[in-house]
């Protein structure tokens, strides 16, 4: 994982396809590399998470090509490399768990981030019918150890066809119901990351089971 966070340190000051070129053989080694922890990932979470099944890991890792067609930042590659474990990989609409690798910047996490309007409508709906079944997982003093807040942005008012003086509105303004668990670079590069990060994921499968559910009635 050392060769992974070089090249990607690399990347970032030579963010160009000339020079990336002449680096595809570091590049193709370190999504090898990526490959083979989501892989590793995988299989363990299946084990406690009966929903995720065992995926090509290509499926989950996503592409370190930029869409540069709509945005004014022309440059071509990502400086990060990451992987979403969940039920259909990286595209799918379900809560699921996530590892990134970028140096000074890693973390692992899950949930699910941005939903669409349904989806997003749909994990509300669970949470205003049953709020404290919602709270009390996220307020479990474990999950805080790992997951001290939700992440993401939030609306300034209650979301459309939700009342206002609803007793826990604050949770239903989230845009993402997802969360992450900063980990420093010596823990990625160790032979202790694997286990870190499955200790950390196992504290999301309570809370990917509330959203998931949420998402089957859809």
């Amino acid at each position: 994982m050392q060769k992974v966070l070089n090249f990607l340190t690399e990347l970032k000051e030579n963010n160009n396809k000339e020079w990336f070129n002449k680096n595809r053989k570091r590049y193709e080694e370190s999504r090898d590399k990526m490959l083979f922890m989501t892989e590793l990932l995988n299989n363990e979470i299946s084990k406690f998470d009966q929903v995720i099944p065992v995926m090509n890991p290509k499926d989950c890792l996503f592409r370190i090509f930029r869409d540069v067609r709509f945005s004014k930042d022309k440059k071509p590659y990502k400086t990060n490399m990451g992987s979403y474990i969940a039920k259909g990989g990286r595209k799918s609409m379900y809560a699921g768990y996530y590892f990134h690798i970028e140096p000074g910047m890693c973390f692992v996490g899950g949930g699910i981030y941005m939903p669409q309007p349904e989806p997003l409508k749909a994990i509300r709906t669970a949470i205003y019918q049953t709020p404290e079944e919602f709270i009390q997982i996220v307020n479990n003093k474990t999950f805080k150890k790992y997951y001290s807040e939700i992440y993401g942005e939030k609306l300034k008012t209650a979301p459309k066809n939700f009342p206002k003086d609803f007793e826990h509105i604050d949770l239903l303004r989230n845009k993402s119901y997802a969360f992450s668990h900063k980990v420093n670079d010596e823990v990625v590069i160790s032979d202790k990351f694997i286990g870190y990060a499955v200790s950390a994921f196992k504290q999301l499968h309570k809370i990917n089971s509330f959203l998931n559910d949420a998402l089957e009635k859809i």
